[in-house]
């Protein structure tokens, strides 16, 4: 059967869907028609084949690139958005305005001895804005480190950072103003909504955590809650954790790596090109982490949707 042929017996977007009588759910399960025929739908891409698959998501002007199960997910996703638009538009003012993509770059020894203390040295921000879905501007300063001012040399291979930029970069505290006032010039937290946004939990449980306790600084306010991408990337393709790894990702969803890995940057810009990609997909990136009382713990999926606070410089400690 043709991609068209499954396209018009089973998957068009009608309010003359098929009957049930194919869908593995009973009557009873979906109260709401809609998501009966929503049910029914699924069941008819799940059956598809890629080139089934590429083949409608062209028709519909979607992105055609990726493995079979981000096709299938994409493909479901359309369906479901066209199929609740036409029940009751959905609020667009409800979702952040804006993402800020973060990946440190910290000192760091070959085998990394338990004892080592790792510093940051590179810290960029890439703001995605979630309107238009694209890279709005970008921030990177290098921090002087302070405990182990010298880098090993496999630091230096493994991020390009080398020890004359870190000599002359400010010390974290400065950085961080720095960052701070950035973000205060674009108006995040004041007349824009806006999340954090990390690949994996050690960004700011680990290397931000330590670094502020190194520095003798609070923990910033703005970084207690984040999107931890790698878990949303998981639950949304439904696909394990240990595939969730930066690169990994992105040849799942069919992209090349753009830049030098482990340039904080470089790193920071190809992870908001997945955020741009998953919400593309229709997934609603949530906040799925924070920190409380110097640990990490997971934030539920059915907590409303909250905002970062507007940033603000932290105290010293005493």
């Amino acid at each position: 059967m043709t991609s068209d042929t499954c396209g018009r017996q089973h998957c068009r977007i009608s309010d003359q869907e098929t009957n049930g009588k194919n869908s593995t759910a009973s009557s009873n399960d979906f109260s709401d028609p809609i998501y009966k025929e929503i049910a029914i739908t699924n069941g008819c891409i799940n059956r598809m084949t890629r080139d089934e698959l590429r083949s409608k998501l062209a028709e519909f002007k979607l992105e055609t690139r990726g493995v079979k199960d981000v096709l299938k997910k994409r493909l479901k996703n359309y369906y479901k958005k066209q199929k609740l638009m036409q029940k009751e538009p959905i609020n667009g003012d409800s979702y952040y305005d804006y993402i800020c993509v973060v990946d440190f770059e910290a000192t760091c020894e070959e085998g990394n001895p338990p004892e080592f203390i790792h510093e940051i040295i590179e810290f960029p921000i890439v703001l995605l804005n979630t309107h238009t879905l694209e890279i709005e501007d970008t921030f990177q300063q290098y921090v002087k480190p302070e405990i182990n001012p010298k880098l090993s040399n496999f630091c230096i291979n493994l991020t390009g950072i080398t020890q004359d930029i870190v000599d002359k970069a400010d010390t974290f505290p400065q950085v961080l103003q720095n960052v701070i006032e950035w973000m205060r010039q674009r108006e995040l937290g004041t007349k824009y909504s806006y999340s954090m946004l990390t690949d994996g939990s050690w960004d700011m449980s680990k290397f931000l955590n330590i670094q502020c306790r190194i520095s003798r600084i609070k923990y910033p306010s703005f970084a207690k809650k984040w999107i931890n991408i790698r878990k949303s990337y998981g639950n949304f393709y439904k696909v394990p954790r240990n595939q969730t790894k930066l690169t990994i990702m992105l040849e799942k969803l069919g992209m090349n790596y753009d830049g030098r890995p482990h340039s904080g940057l470089d790193d920071s810009k190809n992870i908001a090109r997945i955020a741009i990609r998953m919400l593309q997909d229709g997934c609603e990136l949530r906040v799925n982490e924070r920190m409380h009382a110097g640990q990490l713990m997971t934030v539920s999926s059915s907590v409303p949707l909250e905002g970062a606070p507007a940033p603000q410089m932290p105290r010293y400690r005493n």
